[in-house]
């Protein structure tokens, strides 16, 4: 097997000896991405804390989960393009930098308007470090066993990021103050950035990449417009103004997208990426997954805590099992990758979720921890990290030149699953929960819990139906292995 590297991020294309501080740059950039996905569900339990603090409204509090996933899923495809251009450890620092500054003033925010600014911003500088992340393992290691276990790092790291996200918030909240959760990050990037600057090489510049304004503008505004779309469903409601129009907007802007992408000498997102059948299944599967598992870590939360009665610090305890399950599903999967046909491995993760989601069905009021809710973080964490390495193994090999947009793709896919599955999910829980009200008045915890069963079944079958189809998009012709 010949090596490929990236147009112009030749380390040394002559030197046939591994970097030897690339264990280094992987554990730096890893380092990186977790500070990038515990922001993802930290502030969820600092929620109520917060909003007391700086006297937010019930609207406005959403807002403060809702700018960040903003910035970051609108931005990703076009970081993964600047990381072309301006090099991938000079984005790696900026990115890191920006985190940092913006987490410092938001944690230090007097009022609602700083911290939303604040938050915003941790979002656009995390689109830029996110690609470059991708960028730096698929260029550190090449070679198919070492790509294995270092993926396999990277997807422990990145798949447990919520769970520690949730553990930590419930910690520093409870201890200390909500604005940790803020603060937080900053020595978090400082030790990241340290291990950059010492690990992760400087390279040239891809020659000849030029920003393809036209197609950043559709794709930041269409993915920006879907995210605030789905996340404005669930306290909106479908039919609101505030969700319809933005969700239209996006479609229609996100389909004049993939048109200019066909017609323009330097596409933001080449077709050549998404048409690859293997990256086209492996960016299905994550968006089906986040979906599955984003839904169940928003259920599970408030199941531990509103029906079982958990403090924030015990519910975060609660979820290390979902680590576990990653730390499993990432180990098997490993071992794998160099063997079996992609979808050999992304189909039965998938169904692993399912199952997870199923079991998660049949909870009741009084079911114990131990007996239904442990499982079920065992079966997502093991399918979540399954999908998750499979994946990100996939769409970076090979990919040359497109190396970063096409690692950018994944955590795109998983933004909008995440969003999606939230929105939609939280929106059939409340209905089927008030039905069950109506006909059992004063009911209102098994009401509750009636409409987490409902809707986690409803996520059972579409995770179902999402691996038959990724099952025929990564067939025959495209069952070829991952490495």
């Amino acid at each position: 097997m010949t090596t490929e590297t990236v147009p112009g991020e030749r380390e040394g294309a002559a030197r046939s000896e591994p970097d030897p501080r690339r264990w280094w740059a992987l554990a730096a950039v890893a380092t990186a991405q977790l500070m990038i996905g515990i922001d993802m569900t930290i502030m969820n339990i600092a929620l109520p804390s917060l909003q007391r603090s700086l006297h937010l409204s019930d609207p406005g509090r959403q807002w403060v989960i809702t700018v960040y996933a903003l910035g970051y899923g609108g931005l990703l495809l076009l970081g993964g393009r600047l990381s072309d251009l301006i090099g991938r450890r000079r984005a790696l620092l900026i990115g890191l930098t920006g985190f940092a500054l913006a987490s410092a003033l938001g944690g230090a925010a007097p009022g609602p308007a700083l911290l939303l600014t604040a938050r915003a911003a941790q979002g656009v500088f995390g689109a830029l470090l996110t690609p470059s992340v991708l960028a730096t393992m698929a260029a550190a290691f090449p070679a198919p066993a070492e790509r294995g276990r270092a993926f396999g790092i990277y997807g422990t790291v990145m798949g447990s990021s919520s769970g520690l996200g949730v553990v930590l918030g419930g910690v520093l909240t409870d201890y200390l103050d909500w604005r940790w959760c803020m603060f937080v990050n900053v020595p978090i990037a400082a030790a990241a950035g340290a291990g950059v600057l010492y690990a992760v090489r400087p390279v040239p510049r891809t020659p000849g990449v030029k920003i393809d304004v036209v197609g950043a503008l559709l794709a930041t505004a269409g993915l920006m417009g879907l995210v605030l779309g789905f996340a404005r469903a669930e306290p909106d409601g479908w039919g609101a103004a505030t969700t319809v129009v933005p969700l239209a907007a996006g479609v229609a802007l996100l389909a004049a997208f993939a048109w200019t992408q066909t017609r323009v000498a330097g596409p933001l997102l080449p077709p050549r990426v998404v048409l690859d059948r293997r990256r086209g299944g492996s960016y299905l599967a994550v968006l089906g997954l986040a979906v599955g598992m984003f839904a169940a870590l928003f259920f599970l939360t408030f199941y531990l805590q509103n029906v079982l009665g958990y403090s924030p610090v015990r519910a975060g305890v609660a979820f290390l099992p979902l680590t576990a399950g990653l730390m499993i599903g990432v180990r098997g999967v490993s071992r794998l990758l160099v063997r079996a046909p992609v979808r050999a491995l992304l189909v039965p993760g998938l169904l692993v979720i399912a199952a997870g989601l199923a079991l998660l069905g049949t909870v009741r009021v009084d079911s114990g921890y131990w007996t239904h809710v442990l499982p079920v973080f065992l079966l997502v964490g093991l399918g979540t990290g399954w999908v998750l390495v499979t994946a990100n193994s996939t769409v970076t090999l090979g990919a040359g030149p497109d190396t970063a947009v096409a690692g950018a793709g994944v955590m795109t896919s998983q933004q909008i699953g995440a969003s999606l599955g939230t929105a939609l999910l939280s929106t059939v829980a409340g209905t089927a929960a008030a039905h069950y009200l109506r006909d059992h008045p004063g009911g209102a915890a098994r009401a509750a819990v009636h409409g987490f069963d409902v809707a986690s079944l409803g996520a059972a079958g579409a995770l179902c139906l999402v691996a038959a189809v990724v099952f025929l998009v990564t067939g025959r012709a495209a069952a070829a292995r991952p490495s």
